[in-house]
């Protein structure tokens, strides 16, 4: 009788343990990491298994946090950003600086920024665009002068920019330079007065008629 009443006891028991095991195996697979790596052709990959160490692209496992400031981009937004490269001219006490600045972060458009200042920046400005007045704004080779909402937008749709953000979370554009880097002031042996780094120059685009797949007329 007690052999018959273990038998019976244990085959109720089967059931639970087979579920505890079937919960053990399930809890094992949901903890086991998750990496994120970017391969060759920039799209981001999610596997069991850990990126070999000499992977350009490799990261840290994935854990659901922020990205860092160095995430890679998507790569739509990236293949945009090499072509059509956003550098925005800015300067103190100017409010339409502030006004474009915030668009672009609005709308998750990397950008440079650089900010003119002194003498040596304004007549950097002035060599690049023929004027002195901020904000500028340079798409690829297309220049925009002073800040308007409406024709920002239209340029940044035509080179392709996203109209709502797309970056990483947690990503951060460089900070604000200055247009010209002042180089240390020391006298060369020649006697020659010490002379500051001006920015690379830029071409301003040339003017460029309107054309139904191109209504803004913008010569990139």
């Amino acid at each position: 009788m007690k052999l018959h009443a273990a038998r019976a006891a244990a085959q109720r028991a089967l059931p639970v343990l087979s579920g505890l095991v079937v919960i053990m195996l399930a809890g094992a697979a949901f903890a086991q990491p998750v990496y994120r790596s970017v391969d060759k052709s920039g799209k981001i990959v999610f596997s069991d298994q850990p990126p070999s160490a000499g992977s350009p692209a490799a990261t840290a496992p994935s854990s659901g946090g922020n990205a860092g400031s160095d995430a890679p981009l998507p790569y739509e937004l990236r293949q945009v950003v090499q072509r059509y490269p956003v550098t925005i001219y800015t300067g103190d006490d100017c409010g339409p600086c502030g006004s474009g600045r915030s668009l672009l972060i609005a709308r998750g458009v990397p950008f440079d920024e650089r900010t003119v200042k002194t003498p040596d920046d304004i007549a950097a400005l002035q060599r690049l665009s023929g004027q002195t007045g901020l904000p500028l704004l340079t798409i690829g080779s297309q220049q925009l002068k002073g800040f308007a909402d409406a024709d920002w937008s239209q340029y940044l749709d035509a080179a392709g920019y996203p109209t709502s953000s797309q970056l990483p979370s947690g990503f951060r554009n460089a900070a604000a330079r200055p247009l010209v880097a002042q180089q240390a002031a020391v006298a060369p042996s020649t006697g020659a007065a010490p002379r500051s780094a001006a920015a690379a120059d830029a071409v301003p685009a040339p003017s460029s008629e309107p054309t139904p797949s191109n209504p803004a007329g913008i010569k990139f």
